[in-house]
């Protein structure tokens, strides 16, 4: 398969391909591929979903290098002096945010409150009233996309700046990603809208009411941003000679701390980002509907591939090393 054959099969697939809009490749420093359907352009935004918290993952980081927060072993609360914690609750005093980046915090409840959450005033306090619990710290690997929205106050709690400027000032302007700005709004047919809407969007993030974007899905970024992401993972936190993150908090970032269950295809979990293959040197961010910076330190390679929403399509790295890396002759 070429380029062109390529093309055409995700023109003409009626399948897991079919909501592709962006495939974006970067090899050796230098862009290889781009192309687009389905009425795209290079320039044109996706909601990322999932991928947002692998962004998140990188701006914990700078964060980090930055002296704002002290470790990743830093207790939740030491950011939020002013909460009121609930009666009887203890365990919420022993949440780190290594917890957080690990998806091992602990949550009172069986399935994610979306409604309860996303209707809210402020979705980082409602988010944190669900943090704790009476069976403690296990460890166990719990993936949370409400309780991911407790990094979004961390950050803007240790940095004094919105979220969105953090991101601007400290990351996408470094890496070639237009300025965002908030979506601003949150009500529920707009949030509807913002997941199912198949057409392009603005460089924007989606926000609560208090002007705090979204942890855990709500990022627009392009093939193109997410290839440029990879690019500066593939180079150690350097990009275009600059450093913007240190070698020390990616190495730990992208190493193995859990191996997940069947529902994530038994792949390695680090910090938001996922080791796919135990032997392999590729790591991912991924996102539903098979959003996804892929990361090949073996070939020097980084993929941003974005989709429109399509239930059931999570983990698109064999798609991009069967097909897209085969086409390319990488």
């Amino acid at each position: 398969m070429n380029k062109e054959q390529l093309h055409r099969y995700i023109a003409e697939s009626t399948g897991n391909e079919s909501n592709i809009c962006q495939i974006y490749t970067i090899q050796d420093g230098k862009t290889v591929y781009d192309d687009c359907w389905r009425g795209f352009n290079t320039d044109d935004a996706v909601n990322v979903n999932s991928v947002t918290k692998g962004v998140m993952a990188l701006l914990a980081g700078i964060a980090l290098d930055k002296g704002c927060i002290e470790s990743v072993d830093q207790k939740v609360m030491d950011f939020f002096p002013d909460y009121s914690v609930k009666r009887g609750e203890k365990t919420i005093y022993d949440v780190t945010i290594r917890h957080l980046l690990t998806m091992t915090a602990p949550y009172k409840y069986r399935s994610e409150p979306w409604t309860k959450v996303c209707t809210s005033d402020d979705w980082t306090k409602a988010s944190l009233d669900l943090l704790g619990g009476r069976v403690g710290i296990t460890g166990e690997f719990k993936y949370s996309t409400l309780g991911i929205q407790i990094l979004s106050g961390i950050i803007e709690n240790a940095t004094g700046e919105r979220l969105i400027d953090f991101a601007n000032n400290n990351l996408f302007i470094h890496v070639g990603i237009p300025k965002h700005l908030m979506h601003g709004a949150s009500n529920k047919d707009d949030q509807f809208d913002f997941f199912m809407n198949k057409g392009p969007r603005k460089p924007e993030w989606y926000s609560d009411p208090q002007d705090t974007v979204t942890a855990g899905w709500g990022l627009c970024l392009t093939g193109q941003d997410l290839a440029r992401l990879g690019q500066l993972v593939l180079q150690d936190g350097e990009y275009a000679g600059k450093r913007i993150i240190s070698k020390k908090y990616l190495d730990d970032m992208l190493s193995p701390k859990l191996k997940l269950g069947e529902r994530f295809g038994y792949m390695n979990y680090g910090y938001l980002w996922y080791k796919p293959l135990d032997n392999r040197d590729v790591y991912a961010a991924i996102g539903d509907s098979g959003n996804i910076i892929y990361v090949n330190k073996e070939k020097n390679v980084a993929v941003g591939v974005t989709g429109t929403f399509k239930p059931r399509i999570f983990d698109r790295v064999e798609f991009i090393e069967s097909k897209v890396l085969a086409a390319l002759d990488c």
